[in-house]
């Protein structure tokens, strides 16, 4: 039990330390630095959506032959419904624009930026929930090693993510103790979303391939919707999609060698 309580709050203890950032980093990192952090966590997300969920997904729907795909699927495509709902529901900011997004809200900025990675963290915590979830079921070939690795790597991707919060507060004139909680609490929603998504896999076993799928579609629509367009906007620059590799590359090599 003590190994899914840590590997729950390991991505979030990654958001905290990032958002710690600042008390130490006197300037809101730049443009390059930004995009270079937002192609990390897109890389690893994806790689993490692969390896460590549809592909488990299907291994555990082999009995199907050649409909494994089809619980992975159907999960996907409700996890990208799901996330394409909150997207449109909630009023949110992200980074890089002032068109805020969703329902009309007398909401701040801060709030709505803050709501922005608040949504990205929520599949993050579910992917770290059914992973774990199928490590308890013994079914879907997953290992505490690689549980641990999933959450290791969304963990190391949250770091920026925690920075890219609370700096930017700062720099606008919040406190550096506001900025901070504000860029921590953006994560306080991964260990509920994770430990509510254990439940439901733990009360549903049959439905883990769908569950699994479903992380993955969640996850992905943050990397396509959010992640691809704010490393690439602005100026033309290589550093996001450098760093999209340098992501993929390391959550892969954390999910095989670890799991």
């Amino acid at each position: 039990m003590k190994e899914i309580i840590w590997g729950l709050l390991i991505p979030f203890a990654g958001t905290i330390a990032g958002a710690g950032c600042v008390f130490f980093l006197r300037r809101t990192p730049g443009e390059n630095t930004q995009r270079a952090m937002t192609g990390f966590a897109a890389g690893v997300m994806t790689a993490a959506s692969v390896w460590s969920l549809l592909i488990p997904a299907m291994e555990l729907s082999s009995s199907l032959g050649k409909w494994a795909f089809a619980p992975a699927v159907a999960g996907f495509l409700a996890g990208m419904a799901f996330l394409l709902v909150l997207d449109h529901v909630t009023p949110h900011l992200h980074r890089n624009t002032d068109r805020a997004e969703g329902p009309e809200s007398h909401l701040t900025r801060t709030a709505k930026m803050a709501l922005a990675v608040t949504l990205h963290n929520i599949p993050e915590g579910m992917a770290v929930g059914v992973v774990y979830a199928g490590m308890l079921t013994g079914d879907a070939g997953i290992s505490g090693g690689g549980a641990l690795a999933l959450a290791l790597g969304i963990a190391i991707q949250n770091f920026p993510e925690g920075a890219i919060v609370s700096m930017p507060l700062h720099s606008e004139g919040r406190s550096r103790g506001r900025a901070f909680l504000v860029g921590a609490l953006s994560g306080v929603v991964e260990p509920v979303f994770g430990a509510a998504a254990l439940l439901a896999a733990e009360l549903v076993a049959p439905g883990m391939p769908l569950l699994l799928g479903f992380a993955a579609g969640a996850m992905l629509y943050v990397v396509v919707e959010e992640l691809i367009p704010e490393m690439s906007a602005g100026k033309h620059s290589n550093v996001g999609v450098i760093s999209f590799a340098a992501g993929f590359a390391l959550m892969m090599a954390l999910d095989v060698a670890l799991g």
